[in-house]
């Protein structure tokens, strides 16, 4: 049986800025006085925390022998920006991977191979002219009691383990597709169409050549494997900006034992995504992959609750490295850790500030073996849980050994979407914070490593950010 896949398009519309009907103009002339453009702002993001903008000195102040780290400070200034305020959760997570297991359902409730029930998949207005199809969520998938082909379709995302015999959801068909728009890349100048337009140098010939892009498009063959594909070709124009992704999202939970030889992880394997004790808990074995196509889908997700066509969402996305240690290090330069002093405890009665591990093979001394519950610990000053220890986070920017020498000071990102067909190494991605696993030198905030995008470990998970918009003056962050 062929696999379906979910066809999400959550790229955002430009709105243009309009001028009301006092900002018109009258052709009498006279003084300059401006006009007025649309503003708008959004509301508090549900679970995040504000953080201002600002400046800080990234990376190391003092140079650390022990560990062979050298000082590195770097002044840097970030806009504002919402965060949530913990790591995202397994109980989150499997909203997104229901969400997808239940899209798949009623793509399968209305294919005429499982009976064909239109009420499942809109095709036509309320006149009765063809539009362009999307699935009813208003029509409730019949759990119970479903008829004969109803239960095929619902049947036929779940299989039966060979050895255990107990019926469960089959990961290798929760496959979620998605379009982003690389705004960056489409507005530069040597991408314009108009050849004029990407050389002001007057003393330099006008080239006709037509520039070359690369974009990612993906799909399924009938075999069901999902098929990545880097296509180089002469820009034809904004849609060669448009890249497609194929994701499967269910998380490894193998990585549990993977990640550890001789040892006994079993019962993670088995219960810290799927049982309902550990939905508090960070959502582990999921790959920069993943979490960007989950921030993805959480922004199609709020655009869909909106219920307008074309209205501007400001996107959830992976923080940029910058923003993350602007915000574990609460704006501080001088801060280490997410909190004062050098040490991941206090001094005089021995509290502990993080989820890491205290002593050589003493994972418990601060009170959690793996993983802790998010906001477990006291939140830094700007009201975010967990910037160190508990899991790794992924960011948006890739790693390079020479990143410092290539990104702005102004808001710095380096971003490499890497083809397959790239060396590996090209396929690295910026992660912070350190885990439950890591030593406390590991878990400071000035100091950054890296994971390839593909991996999933047990020890890495992520949160979101979002841009502010409609920033009020005065307006300070938390603290």
């Amino acid at each position: 049986m062929k696999k379906l896949t979910i066809f999400i398009l959550p790229m955002a519309i430009a709105l243009l800025a309009v001028t009301s009907c006092a900002g018109s103009q009258s052709s009498a002339g006279g003084e300059v006085t401006g006009v007025s453009g649309t503003s708008w702002s959004e509301p508090t993001p549900y679970g995040m925390v504000l953080i201002d903008r600002g400046s800080i000195q990234v990376g190391p102040q003092k140079a650390d022998s022990l560990w062979n780290l050298e000082a590195d400070p770097r002044g840097i200034s970030v806009e504002s920006f919402w965060m949530d305020e913990t790591e995202i959760t397994n109980g989150k997570y499997k909203q997104f991977v229901f969400w997808v297991r239940d899209s798949i359902i009623r793509e399968r409730l209305a294919d005429p191979a499982y009976g064909g029930n239109e009420e499942f998949k809109i095709e036509e207005d309320r006149e009765g002219n063809p539009i362009r199809p999307y699935l009813n969520w208003n029509k409730a998938i019949p759990w119970r009691n479903p008829n004969e082909d109803e239960a095929r379709a619902i049947e036929s995302l779940y299989r039966t383990n060979p050895i255990t015999r107990v019926k469960e959801l089959d990961p290798e068909q929760l496959n979620y597709r998605y379009e982003i728009y690389n705004q960056t890349e489409a507005v530069k100048r040597k991408h314009r169409l108009d050849p004029a337009r990407r050389e002001y140098n007057t003393d330099k010939p006008v080239s006709t050549a037509v520039p070359v892009i690369s974009k990612d498009t993906a799909y399924i063959n009938d075999e069901g494997e999902i098929i990545r594909e880097t296509i180089t070709r002469g820009l034809t124009g904004d849609y060669d900006f448009l890249n497609t992704y194929i994701v499967n999202v269910y998380p490894d939970t193998t990585a549990w034992i993977n990640d550890f030889d001789n040892a006994y992880n079993e019962p993670y394997v088995r219960l810290y995504f799927s049982h309902g004790g550990y939905n508090d808990y960070p959502v582990v074995g999921v790959s920069w992959e993943q979490a960007s196509a989950f921030a993805n889908w959480r922004t199609d997700y709020l655009r869909r609750a909106l219920g307008k066509e074309g209205v501007y969402v400001e996107p959830y996305r992976l923080p940029t490295e910058a923003e993350w240690e602007y915000a574990a290090r609460a704006g501080v330069s001088e801060n280490m850790y997410p909190w004062e002093g050098e040490l991941p405890l206090t001094e005089d009665k021995g509290c502990f500030y993080a989820n890491f591990k205290p002593q050589d093979g003493n994972y418990i001394r601060d009170g959690h073996l793996i993983t802790s519950s998010v906001g477990t610990y006291s939140p830094n000053d700007f009201g975010l849980y967990d910037m160190a220890g508990n899991v790794s986070e992924w960011t948006s920017t890739a790693y390079t050994e020479s990143i410092g020498r290539l990104t702005s000071d102004l808001n710095p990102e380096y971003r490499y979407d890497a083809a397959k067909e790239d060396p590996y190494k090209m396929k690295r991605k910026i992660v912070r914070g350190g885990s439950w696993k890591d030593v406390a030198h590991n878990i400071r905030s000035d100091i950054r490593m890296w994971e390839y995008q593909n991996e999933q470990r047990s020890y890495i998970g992520f949160r979101c950010v979002r841009t502010q918009i409609g920033f009020a003056r005065g307006q300070k962050s938390k603290k």
